[in-house]
C-alpha cells in the first residue's frame, strides 16, 4: 500500500484580479456531459463550482480563458483514448452552463497542456497576467499539464479542488500532489479564492 504524502491546502487565497486570470479547462460535453464519449463521473458536480468562480471572476474584471480540447478525427490520440472532442461537434463544445461570453478567449488545444501550440501565453502575457486559477477536468491530465506548464512559465499557479474533477480520487490526489509540490502551486477551494 502506497501512503498519500499531506497535500498543503489553503483556507484561503488571495490574487490581485488584474493580474489573474481563471482558466477553465476542457469543461466539454465528451467530458462533463453523461452522454459524451469520456464522461468523468465526478465532472457535473463541478459545473456549478465552476460557475460561481467564473461569475465572481467576471464581476471583479479577471481575464477568463476556457480550453477546448480539439481533434480532427485521425488524430493519433484516439491510439490512446476513445475517439473525442472531434472538432466541431457536440462533444467538443463547452457545456451550455459554462458557455464563454463574448470576447473571452477560447484555445483550442491538441494536446493535455494548453500552451502547447497555443497563443495562450501570448495573451496572458499581453494581460499582464501573473496568476493562473485552473479549474476543469481531467485533473491529472490536461488540468495537470496546463498547471504545471503555467508554472514553468513563472505563473504562481491556484487549483481549487472542487472545481476540477478525476476519474478516480488517485487521479485528484495526484494532481494536487504535483500542482503543490513540484510546482509550488497553491490548493485551496473555490470559495477560498478571493479576487482582490
Amino acid at each position: 500500500m502506497v501512503e498519500l504524502p499531506e497535500i498543503p491546502k489553503e483556507s484561503q487565497v488571495e490574487l490581485p484580479a488584474r493580474e489573474t486570470a481563471l482558466i477553465v479547462v476542457d469543461m466539454q460535453n465528451d467530458f462533463a456531459h453523461p452522454e459524451g464519449a469520456l464522461f468523468v463521473p465526478d465532472a457535473p458536480k463541478t459545473i456549478p463550482v465552476i460557475r460561481r468562480l467564473l461569475d465572481e471572476a467576471r464581476a471583479r474584471g479577471v481575464r477568463v480563458v476556457f480550453t477546448q480540447d480539439w481533434h480532427r478525427e485521425d488524430d493519433p490520440e484516439f491510439r490512446i483514448w476513445p475517439v473525442h472532442a472531434v472538432a466541431g461537434t457536440w462533444g467538443a463544445e463547452i457545456v451550455e452552463e459554462l458557455r464563454p461570453l463574448k470576447g473571452e478567449l477560447v484555445v483550442q488545444k491538441v494536446r493535455y497542456d494548453a500552451f502547447y501550440g497555443t497563443p495562450l501565453d501570448h495573451y496572458l502575457h499581453l494581460w499582464g497576467v501573473k496568476h493562473v486559477v485552473v479549474t476543469g477536468t481531467v485533473a491529472n491530465i490536461c488540468v495537470l499539464h496546463t498547471a504545471g506548464s503555467a508554472a514553468l512559465r513563472w505563473y504562481q499557479v491556484v487549483l481549487p479542488e472542487d472545481a476540477t474533477s478525476a476519474l478516480t480520487p488517485f487521479d485528484l490526489a495526484a494532481a494536487l500532489r504535483q500542482v503543490t509540490f513540484l510546482y509550488q502551486g497553491k490548493v485551496t477551494t473555490a470559495d477560498g479564492v478571493r479576487f482582490v
